[in-house]
């Protein structure tokens, strides 16, 4: 076995330490992470669970979240042509923060109720009142108006469409239009 070969394995050696040691520390930062976040909501939902309008204002509240914050980043993903690297990045951080707004919402709620493998005796795994009704007001909430602002959306567009149709056939009646063998060909 010659000498360059014998370095080409050590550095393999060294690349494939270093890319399971890179995924140990993010393993680990994700558990710390979620426990983090398991407390924050176990501790926090109780209060905000009894803010005015109680767990089903709470609910409603995060159902218009979800639905502004999935139309917030489904008009952030749409990506126009010639974008600048600032527009770009602006573009990225407006929709993860749409998309954060979106999850974080139903991932607080859901975080709120006790765990499967969680006894109620425990600190920590008690039932907090009004989380499954929050839940479900969410859920509600967000089917309902997600379904409004869609049929909104559809309707809008199908008038444009028709507009343009209108105008496209006055245009040919003058003689101005496009012909239909022009737009074929």
């Amino acid at each position: 076995m010659s000498e360059p070969e014998a370095e080409f394995r050590v550095r393999d050696g060294f690349m494939f330490a270093g890319v399971a040691l890179t995924l140990i520390a993010l393993g680990f930062v994700f558990v710390v992470t979620m426990g983090a976040w398991k407390w924050f909501v176990r501790t926090s939902a109780p209060t905000v669970l009894n803010w005015p309008g109680g767990s089903w204002g709470f609910g409603m509240a995060c159902g218009l979240l979800v639905v502004f914050g999935s139309r917030g980043a489904w008009r952030f993903l749409e990506r126009p042509r010639g974008e600048s690297l600032p527009a770009r990045a602006g573009r990225m951080a407006g929709l993860t923060v749409c998309v954060g707004a979106a999850f974080g919402a139903v991932l607080y709620i859901i975080a709120s109720l006790p765990g499967r493998n969680c006894p109620s005796y425990r600190d920590g795994c008690e039932y907090i009142p009004g989380t499954g009704g929050a839940l479900v007001t969410c859920l509600g909430t967000a089917a309902l108006v997600g379904y409004v602002v869609y049929r909104v959306r559809s309707v809008r567009a199908e008038r444009r469409q028709a507009g343009e149709r209108e105008r496209l056939r006055k245009l040919r009646k003058k003689g101005k239009g496009k012909s239909r063998a022009a737009r074929r060909g």
